[in-house]
C-alpha cells in the first residue's frame, strides 16, 4: 500500500537530526525504490515525498564536506529534489554557489535524475533592482542563479513572495519569460495567500504557462493554509510542497526540556527566536511526543507522516545539519 510505503521512508528525514559519517554510494541502482514519488498536481512531474531544503547549513559558514555527504545521503535514498533560493546562505548566493561546486565536481552525471529549484523575491543585492518582483529583478536573479549553480536551466523557478507594489501581471509574465527562454522548466510561487494565489494562477493560465507548485509553511504547529489555500490548490490541480514541516526543529525532541545551547533558538540570529519557544508550545510538543511514542514513531517522523497523509501535499522540505 502506497500510504504505508510513505511512512516507511520517513526515517530518511528523521536521521538528518543526528550525527554520523556516511560513505558515498552514488552508484546505488535501487535508490529510486527507497522512496515514494508523488505526482505534482495535474502535471506530469513527480516529486519525492521528502525533498532536501538548502535554506540552512549550505552557506559559507558551513563545512563543505558535510554538505557533500548530506546531498549524497539524500540522493542515495531517492531524494532527487534539491531546493534553493538566490539568497540562501549566509552570505547571499553562497548556498547556490556551494551546491554548484558539488554539482560540477560530483553530481553532474546525474543531472537528468535530479530536480533543482531556486527562487527570487527577497532582498538579494543593494539598490532598487535587487528585491521583490519586478521583471528586471526576477530575470537578472535567475541569470545569476544559473551562473552560481553552473546550470543551463533549473527545473522549478519560484517567485518567493508576493510584491505589493509591482503589478501581478508583470511578475507572472517574468516567470512565463523564464520558461519560454528555456531557463526554467516549470514555475511556482511561495508565501502567497489564497487570494493572491488565485489571481496568480489565472494570469499564468491565461499565458499558457501553468503554475506547477506552491511552496508554503505548513506543520502541526502552523496550519493557517488549511481553510482556503489547500482547497484552492486541489481544485486548480497545483502541487504543494511544505517548508518548515518540523517547525524549525520544535517538532523534534530537541526542545522537550527547554532550549539547548546549540539549538537555533539559542542563537541571536535566525528565524526561530528564543521568545517563540514558549512554555505553552513546549507543553503541546511534549503531548505530541507522547502520542508519537504510542505510535512507535519519533516526534519528527509523526510530524512528517501527519503532513503526508493529506494527498494535497506533494512533498515536504526537510533541512539537514548533518548525516545520520
Amino acid at each position: 500500500m502506497q500510504l504505508k510505503k510513505k511512512y516507511d521512508i520517513l526515517s530518511v528525514a528523521e536521521r538528518y537530526n543526528h550525527g554520523g559519517i556516511y560513505t558515498c554510494t552514488l552508484q546505488t541502482k535501487k535508490r529510486h525504490d527507497a522512496i515514494v514519488y508523488n505526482r505534482c498536481g495535474k502535471s506530469g512531474l513527480k516529486l519525492p515525498v521528502v525533498s532536501l531544503g538548502l535554506w540552512h547549513n549550505f552557506g559559507d559558514t558551513s563545512v563543505y564536506e558535510n554538505m557533500k555527504q548530506m546531498c549524497f545521503t539524500a540522493f542515495d535514498n531517492g531524494i532527487t529534489h534539491f531546493d534553493l533560493a538566490n539568497n540562501y546562505g549566509p552570505a547571499y548566493g553562497s548556498a547556490e554557489r556551494n551546491f554548484g561546486k558539488l554539482f560540477r565536481e560530483e553530481l553532474h552525471p546525474y543531472r537528468d535524475e535530479m530536480l533543482i529549484s531556486t527562487k527570487a523575491g527577497f532582498d538579494m543585492w543593494e539598490g532598487p533592482y535587487g528585491n521583490w518582483g519586478s521583471r528586471k529583478y526576477l530575470i537578472a536573479s535567475l541569470d545569476q542563479s544559473l551562473k552560481r549553480l553552473g546550470l543551463d536551466y533549473v527545473d522549478i523557478f519560484y517567485h518567493h513572495r508576493p510584491d505589493p507594489q509591482t503589478p501581478l501581471l508583470e511578475t507572472m509574465k517574468a516567470l512565463d519569460h523564464a520558461v519560454r527562454q528555456g531557463k526554467a522548466l516549470y514555475v511556482g510561487i511561495s508565501n502567497y495567500t489564497a487570494g493572491q494565489t488565485e489571481k496568480a494562477l489565472a494570469v499564468l493560465k491565461e499565458h499558457r504557462v501553468p503554475c506547477l507548485i506552491h511552496q508554503a509553511r505548513y506543520s502541526m504547529l502552523d496550519r493557517r493554509i488549511e481553510p482556503d489555500l489547500l482547497p484552492l490548490l486541489k481544485q486548480e490541480g497545483v502541487g504543494m510542497i511544505a517548508f518548515s514541516p518540523l517547525a524549525q526543529g520544535m517538532l523534534t525532541d530537541k526542545y522537550l526540556n527547554g532550549i539547548p545551547d546549540n539549538s537555533r533558538a539559542a542563537k541571536s540570529t535566525g528565524h526561530l527566536q528564543r521568545e517563540q519557544v514558549t512554555e505553552e508550545k513546549i507543553n503541546k510538543v511534549r503531548q505530541l511526543n507522547d502520542l508519537a511514542k504510542q505510535r512507535g514513531q519519533t516526534l519528527a517522523e509523526m510530524a512528517i507522516a501527519w503532513l503526508l497523509k493529506d494527498d494535497r501535499v506533494t512533498s515536504v522540505l526537510v533541512g539537514a545539519s548533518s548525516v545520520a
